[in-house]
């Protein structure tokens, strides 16, 4: 049953938001008058599900009280109510953790507009993290090192449990995916579950190292090693010590400077530019890249040596599209970490999401998602705020072959169908969405559904 509880010093308001939620059939309702009584009843019991508090009230005021909800119980979707709209101030508390605000007087219906999409959100959020934590929990014995990385696809779970055993060793991993999959929160991930995890994550992207200041820039150098040293500089693997060194985009790193960080992997050792004395390299390497590297071995653009050097604790990053069971989680936790403002994603707007390639990965994924909150109307995400293109994945495809007979291939009529009513279904039955969606008219829509007999 669904616990509220609504906070405010005036006892004329409170009685009658409580006489609101009533009429609405909401009997779990706590109603306070003094915010300073509230802490007690965050201890040791169910917690609310949505929290109505005001803003300005003695004792405490209502962003304090906010905080202090969200310490105990940070699940519990808090709504703030003012009798005066300050931007600011409803800034700070969407900040703090607020989903929403109301302006005094409040009808009924803003009121239970507001609790409808608070529980709607609470639902949602609880269902979504829920099943990702459950997931990791179960998969890895250290799921708090993995927290960053959202997944409740087995085979994802398989690899994260994989990079869990590889994590407490130093040999060095090999991270491989599309752009965008997260080979670089994976990476950290590795890093917080290994023994080094107190040492410093220092990434690097090789692809932005020149041949001529590799050494500078990765071993480091002395004042006067060379023109312009007008000083002592520390290189990467010295700022790692004692951590790991991110390796990113390593397909790009060109031949000559792949021997020289070889010489490190298989040695050990270091010796920064201008001095004679070796150095230790205490660090742990994690390299990434979307490239295929051994295609690039066999084209003689990548060492072998140092591919085998690297390959050993190789962990391959699925795309997004083929694990499309993360979408939803993915989508609730981008949403959920936007500072700015409270926003949710409406039935058709996930399954668009659900039903689109995502090219660009996670990192498309969370893009789209900002974009979509900074222009979506009452707080929700509609279809028409999403900037993509639906690329419906079809449930069955046909491949015509030479051997293929001609009485098994499909109609391009029954093609089109099924593509339509798949879009059709993928949207909610919107209309107008579908149309715009597939680039046709809407009455051409009409025409084609009344065929289908489908309305």
């Amino acid at each position: 049953m669904t616990r509220i509880l609504v906070v405010d010093d005036e006892s004329a308001f409170v009685e009658s938001v409580v006489r609101m939620l009533r009429i609405e059939g909401f009997e779990q309702v706590t109603a306070m008058t003094r915010p300073t009584e509230v802490e007690p009843l965050l201890e040791g019991t169910e917690p609310f599900d949505v929290a109505f508090l005001d803003i300005t009230m003695p004792e405490m005021d209502g962003l304090t009280l906010l905080e202090r909800i969200k310490e105990r119980s940070p699940a519990t979707e808090c709504v703030m109510v003012t009798a005066n709209e300050s931007i600011p101030m409803v800034i700070r508390a969407i900040k703090l953790g607020a989903y929403d605000y109301l302006v005094k007087p409040i009808t009924p219906e803003q009121l239970t507009h507001a609790l409808d999409r608070a529980l709607e959100r609470h639902r949602l959020l609880e269902a979504l993290l829920l099943r990702s934590q459950d997931a990791a929990d179960r998969a890895l014995k250290n799921p708090e090192a993995f927290r960053d990385f959202v997944t409740a696809e087995e085979p994802v779970l398989r690899l994260l449990h994989e990079a869990e055993l590889h994590a407490p060793t130093n040999i060095p991993v090999l991270i491989t995916g599309e752009t965008g999959v997260g080979k670089e929160v994976l990476a950290r991930a590795v890093h917080a579950a290994s023994r080094r995890a107190s040492g410093a994550f220092v990434p690097v992207n090789m692809l932005a190292l020149s041949t001529t200041l590799f050494e500078s820039e990765f071993f480091g150098h002395a004042k006067g090693a060379f023109t312009g040293a007008d000083r002592d500089r520390t290189g990467y693997l010295s700022r790692a010590r004692g951590g790991t060194l991110f390796l990113d985009e390593i397909g790009d790193l060109p031949l000559e400077i792949q021997g020289k960080l070889l010489r490190v992997l298989q040695e050990g050792e270091f010796t920064p530019v201008g001095r004679i004395k070796a150095e230790q390299a205490d660090v742990r390497f994690v390299a990434a890249t979307n490239q295929d590297l051994e295609r690039l071995v066999q084209q003689g653009k990548f060492r072998k040596d140092l591919f085998y050097r690297l390959q050993f604790a190789h962990l391959h990053l699925p795309a997004l599209r083929e694990r499309p069971g993360d979408i939803a989680l993915l989508a609730a936790r981008f949403l959920d970490d936007l500072p700015e403002r409270a926003v949710m994603l409406s039935e058709a707007a996930r399954a668009l999401l659900e039903a689109y390639d995502w090219p660009g990965n996670v990192r498309e994924l969370k893009g789209v998602l900002e974009s979509a909150a900074n222009i979506a109307e009452e707080g929700t995400i509609e279809p028409e705020h999403l900037r993509i293109r639906a690329k419906v994945r079809p449930a069955v495809r046909t491949t015509a072959t030479a051997g293929t007979r001609v009485g098994e291939l499909e109609p391009l009529a029954d093609v089109e169908k099924r593509h339509i009513l798949a879009v059709y279904d993928a949207l909610g039955q919107n209309k107008s969405q579908t149309a715009r969606t597939l680039g046709i008219g809407l009455q051409t829509l009409h025409r084609k559904l009344k065929a289908y007999g489908t309305r």
